[in-house]
């Protein structure tokens, strides 16, 4: 099992649904995170958890 490191974006109710995608896939693309887990809360708040493999880079010489 790898590491990870993980990204938690919160986006507020008045954001619409294509802004949320926009978002995420900036950060996929640019930033090589992947959508772990994305939640919807009473109120509209939709809370995203984003996740990145850790690549140790180990001495050869």
């Amino acid at each position: 099992m790898g590491e990870y490191e993980y990204r938690m974006l919160t986006f507020g109710r008045d954001e619409s649904r294509a802004a949320v995608r926009q978002s995420l896939a900036e950060h996929a693309e640019y930033g090589h995170w992947e959508l772990w887990r994305l939640s919807l809360y009473l109120g509209g708040v939709r809370k995203a958890v984003l996740r990145r493999r850790i690549i140790r880079v180990q001495r050869t010489a």
